[in-house]
């Protein structure tokens, strides 16, 4: 007897402490599982495994169904497998949670599919004033030197700044060597042959493409300039045209060097467009991990 009336007071004390919680007891498990399904959706998208990333975005979805993030990347996902059911669906759904950002995801996808319909050209483009020139940095020797390839794309550079000659050029790269970043070499290499110092924006942080992308369509828009053309190698041209274009800048051109150019027409099969869409997504500004 005293057993049985024991339980029922346990029972109406757990009762008594649900009700009390309330809401906040499932905010708190609910707060606890999306971030580590997120991640582990990040990691496998990073390491190839778009099904289980896909899985993690879905088990995640069931739970906190108005997650934005997560419905930009099950709709960015969903269209490098080719779901566009699900692709759709992740749009239309993410339209009616934040309208920014699903107009944000429709132009990321836009700009992957632009991107791969660019061919690297070794010509320059006839434009104006209020189009910049955006040259990309690439790894310096130890001792600060300039790499054959990083010369090779100056040389385009110069090329299209000539052709430009009102122009605003910026050169964009960090990772300094032996003290130097690699857009102060880049300038150096401009100005001793013979473009003006005053034409030249030095932007020295970038230390990836995405940088690259962000922090010249900044230095962009401050200097004046409408649209860019993008100038790198063509094995690195349609990543980068995906990542300025995601970063708001409006990109008219895309200028080469000439190494590899005829192995490089060719548009990307759809493995070799997983770096586009993961750079995409971060330039998007979604986040590794939460």
């Amino acid at each position: 007897m005293k057993i049985a009336r024991r339980l029922r007071y346990l029972a109406a004390g757990s009762a008594v402490t649900l009700a009390l919680a309330g809401p906040f007891a499932g905010a708190a498990i609910a707060a606890e599982g999306p971030a580590p399904l997120y991640n582990s959706a990040q990691a496998n998208f990073l390491s190839g495994n778009d099904p289980a990333g896909l899985a993690d975005l879905r088990a995640l979805l069931d739970g906190t169904p108005d997650d934005s993030q997560a419905l930009a990347l099950q709709a960015i996902w969903s269209d490098y497998s080719g779901d566009l059911i699900t692709r759709e669906a992740a749009l239309n759904r993410l339209g009616a949670v934040d309208g920014a950002m699903a107009q944000g995801t429709r132009n990321l996808l836009g700009a992957i599919g632009a991107a791969v319909g660019t061919l690297p050209n070794p010509l320059p483009a006839l434009i104006g004033p209020q189009t910049g020139i955006v040259v990309l940095g690439y790894g310096l020797l130890p001792d600060g030197a300039l790499r054959p390839e990083l010369v090779n794309r100056l040389q385009a550079a110069w090329l299209q700044a000539v052709a430009a000659p009102w122009s605003p050029i910026v050169v964009t790269g960090g990772n300094p060597q032996n003290g130097v970043p690699e857009a102060v070499a880049m300038a150096g290499w401009l100005i001793g042959h013979g473009i003006p110092a005053n034409r030249v924006l030095v932007e020295d942080r970038a230390g990836s493409t995405v940088q690259n992308a962000l922090f010249s369509s900044r230095m962009l828009r401050d200097a004046g300039a409408t649209s860019a053309v993008v100038v790198t190698s063509p094995n690195h041209i349609r990543r980068a045209v995906a990542d300025f274009i995601v970063a708001g800048t409006h990109v008219v051109g895309a200028m080469t060097s000439t190494d590899q150019l005829v192995s490089q027409l060719p548009p990307p099969n759809r493995a070799a467009q997983r770096g586009i869409y993961l750079d995409a997504t971060r330039t998007f500004l979604l986040p590794a991990e939460r």
